[in-house]
């Protein structure tokens, strides 16, 4: 292959159409001399061309570059980089290894890709990705733009783009069956169950080897590029730029829909792991640009998984920027949530910083000034930021809510006061700065840990299917079995369980803030108590379409409490309220069995509250009875005009009552008279009174 060159330039980084041909360019500090590789297939053995590059034509300070005419759209490349081998000095240079760019579109993994050949002696050309040359501008979006909506009207849905629909009984044929146009055609399902925002795991390309031997890595935390759409969720895996296409017509399908799609994404590490990982890309160029070491060059690991990225270093924090705007502006998604996101606030020694550049770039950008910005403010070494992660617009995930809301739905002793912040938007978490009522992203299960089923049907975990002894994942659980380990045919213990679970969904979803659901928590999808199922990429892992048939009591449940959620004034409401704000204006009261005695005592497991609108012509309220014996709550008295004149107090939820009287609307919901009413064991009542049925 003779092809032309040029020395080209050294912005913009990556590969680029112009001119009749290609400008590539990378970052290597430290390399010696860089060679850069043309490829006719994914799985050559030996490069097309191989064009070296004079350090005196082709870098500027520590950047490499060069123009090759003739080249197009379609075109495999890769990077040999030249250097020394020291450690200690961030330098891990191995001129046998193929390297991926760092900023390429898209990636062609050969069939027979080996993560091990990257970590072993010699070259590796036949079992290594490449990168592929794209020309985003060649897409029609269809005057299609990022959707925008507030989070006070947002409804998440997390979910696995491949377990959404790779079980057969999802009805999807091959080959798209777990795929980007699979969950396309799932979109009817996700309108109809109410939620705003799919919350999608990770879908840069990772690598699905990096898991134990015999397993894969499922839920993607892997990371092999920050630019490219991972491919193996495209009917065309082996094709690149139909990849590109398949994952923008899924994002052109969801905001059809009126879908936001937010991109769960991992700037904290990369798929090369620890001392010994494979050299892949960013090792092989630029080692101690791209990561956290110490002196004597060995990995900080702040994320779990032997590496952790330096994404305050000036090269980290351009990547992380550049690839942000690239999902944005060329790619139309929504927003992101930032796994280990705490990692982010370290500085270039790993320590905390009180105002970490890369975060205020992120929080300061115009190009993100409309997206969702969600961090998960926590990292694997113990740094907790929840209630102060830097910054005005960063939403959280709020690991409180979680813990307290299992606590005190189990039965714990010790939550009432707790509980009672997780309702109202954890003021003693976001009370001390201006925040919205939304700043809380409110969830009590997600990827990471049981699912709602397994919440309450297992006490401990169980993990022996990831051969690693049971080891791990957390032990941390706050789950109860409800008496039983695991599945059962006792019919007690299933319908406490199934009260359990209305419980759980009632209060995330009805709470202050933004709530989050898991997918399949609608229908009680099962892991079996397997709660670290990152390498379950089987029916373990996997929507069980079948029941939402078996759960269609559930399902409904669930619909009608987002439906309940979308007529509250504070989530219709535009404005930007403060927490505090809207608290005030709800006129909120606590209470306890008895009016305006909330009993926040150590053995105290009731709360009761009240609320009204924003317009003052609806009143709310909920009776929270976690204890193992019925109670009889004190009722507010109603206001004229929603008494003789109104609708009095109607009983729209009540979870001790099977299908369909747990949940009813407005309209048809029993009318509750008298100065108490009794609330059963282990359930959540929820009574509105209006102005006018309507």
């Amino acid at each position: 292959m003779t092809v032309a060159t040029s020395p080209g330039l050294a912005h913009p980084l990556g590969a680029t159409l112009r001119d009749g041909g290609v400008n590539f360019s990378v970052h290597a500090r430290g390399a010696e001399h860089l060679e850069l590789l043309l490829y006719e297939r994914a799985d050559a053995d030996r490069p097309a061309a191989c064009l070296a590059l004079d350090a005196r034509a082709h870098r500027s300070a520590d950047y490499w570059h060069v123009f090759v005419a003739g080249l197009a759209e379609g075109q495999l490349y890769a990077w040999r980089a030249h250097g020394p081998h020291d450690p200690a000095r961030g330098l891990r240079f191995d001129a046998d290894k193929v390297l991926l760019d760092p900023y390429g579109r898209a990636v062609a993994l050969p069939p027979g890709y080996r993560r091990a050949a990257a970590a072993a002696p010699g070259r590796n050309d036949a079992w290594a990705p490449k990168s592929v040359v794209c020309d985003p501008r060649r897409y029609d979006w269809e005057g299609d733009r990022p959707l925008c909506r507030p989070f006070a009207q947002t409804v998440i849905y997390e979910l696995h783009v491949g377990g959404f629909t790779r079980d057969p009984s999802s009805g999807v044929a091959p080959p798209r069956r777990g795929t980007y146009a699979g969950l396309v055609e799932k979109i009817p399902y996700l309108v109809d169950l109410g939620v705003t925002a799919v919350e999608l795991l990770p879908v840069f390309q990772f690598d699905a080897q990096d898991a134990p031997p015999g397993l894969s890595n499922h839920w993607g935390y892997a990371p092999l590029s920050f630019f490219a759409p991972h491919a193996g969720y495209a009917m065309q895996p082996q094709a690149p730029l139909a990849v590109l296409d398949e994952f923008r017509d899924m994002v052109k399908a969801l905001h059809r829909a009126g879908l936001e799609v937010i991109l769960d994404v991992v700037f904290n590490h990369t798929t090369e792991g620890g001392d010994g990982g494979p050299t892949l890309s960013w090792r092989g160029l630029a080692d101690g640009s791209y990561y956290l070491q110490d002196g004597a060059g060995h990995y900080a690991n702040y994320s779990g998984t032997g590496n952790t990225l330096n994404a305050n270093r000036s090269v980290v924090r351009r990547m992380i920027i550049d690839s942000l705007h690239y999902w944005v502006q060329v790619m139309h998604v929504d927003g992101f949530r930032f796994d280990l996101a705490a990692v982010l606030s370290r500085d270039e020694d790993g320590h905390p910083a009180a105002s970490p550049p890369v975060l205020w770039d992120i929080e300061s950008d115009p190009v993100l000034a409309g997206t969702k910005l969600i961090a998960e403010a926590w990292d694997a070494a113990g740094l907790y930021q929840v209630g102060h992660f830097v910054g005005e617009r960063w939403k959280e995930w709020n690991g409180q809510f979680r813990d307290d809301v299992r606590a005190f739905v189990r039965g714990d002793a010790g939550q009432v006061a707790r509980v009672a912040d997780r309702l109202f938007g954890s003021p003693d978490l976001y009370g001390a700065r201006p925040r919205e009522p939304a700043q809380s992203i409110n969830f009590v299960t997600c990827h990471d840990g049981f699912t709602l089923n397994d919440l309450v049907s297992y006490d401990r975990k169980h993990n022996e299917a990831n051969l690693e002894g049971n080891r791990d994942g957390t032990d941390h659980n706050l789950s109860w079995n409800c008496g039983v380990e695991g599945p059962t045919d006792d019919p007690q213990v299933e319908a406490l369980r199934a009260r359990q679970v209305r419980n759980l969904l009632a209060i995330t979803v009805l709470s202050l803030g933004t709530p989050m659901l898991l997918m399949g928590d609608e229908v009680r999808r099962s892991q079996r108590g397997n709660n670290n199922a990152y390498c379950q990429d089987n029916p373990l892992s996997w929507f069980d379409w079948t029941l939402l048939q078996r759960h269609a009591d559930l399902h409904r449940f669930v619909r009608g409490l987002i439906r309940l959620r979308f007529r509250r004034e504070s989530v219709r409401e535009d404005r930007r309220l403060t927490l505090s704000e809207l608290v005030q204006r709800a006129h909120v009261q606590l209470h306890g069995v008895q009016l305006n005695h909330p009993d926040e005592g150590h053995e105290s497991r009731s709360l009761a509250v009240t609320a009204s609108s924003l317009s003052g012509d609806l009143l709310m309220h909920f009776a929270l009875n976690a204890w193992w014996e019925p109670l009889d709550f004190e009722l507010p008295p109603l206001p004229a005009w929603a008494g003789a004149d109104g609708t009095g107090w109607r009983r729209i939820i009540d979870t001790a009552r099977a299908a369909p009287e747990d949940l009813v609307e407005f309209g048809t919901a029993t009318r509750v008279g008298g100065t108490t009413h009794r609330v059963e064991p282990r359930s959540v009542v929820v009574l509105f009174a209006a102005a006018r049925a309507g």
